[in-house]
């Protein structure tokens, strides 16, 4: 696999609750983490004392942030609802080459910033709300 363009990994958000994606306009930065809780199993029977985790066991989550500038009313505006509202709509992240991973996701930050001699800016940070999937490139 060569180089990836990191403006091609996109963050999109179901603007409707119907499946009518919509990338998060003016996003100059994304990252999306994969975490997974374990359950330490080990015991004092434990081969030389080293620690043994329990298999497919714990919490698994992911969390996306972002930050860019203002370039779209209608994306700006539905990430302003989901947040006020508590929502946990579908979003979809585009990963290059890789594949995409969707699922529920809930706002849990947004921040606004800007100088007076430069662009309105924005972060965005996002946790898993339930089962995520991923579907492989072909």
């Amino acid at each position: 696999m060569v180089a990836q363009n990191g403006k091609d990994l996109l963050v999109k958000i179901d603007m409707t609750g119907g499946g009518l994606f919509e990338t998060a306009a003016g996003l100059r930065a994304t990252r999306i983490s994969f975490n997974a809780d374990t359950v330490d199993v080990t015991s004092l029977e434990s081969t030389g004392g080293w620690r043994e985790i329990l298999g497919g066991a714990g919490v698994k989550s992911a969390s996306i942030s972002g930050s860019g500038v203002f370039k779209d009313e209608a994306t700006d505006e539905r990430a302003r609802q989901i947040f006020f509202d508590g929502e946990t709509p579908d979003f979809q992240v585009i990963i290059p080459d890789f594949g995409t991973v969707e699922g529920p996701f809930q706002i849990t930050s947004i921040e606004y910033a800007g100088s007076h001699n430069g662009e309105a800016t924005y972060e965005l940070s996002l946790a898993s709300a339930g089962a995520l999937t991923f579907t492989a490139l072909i």
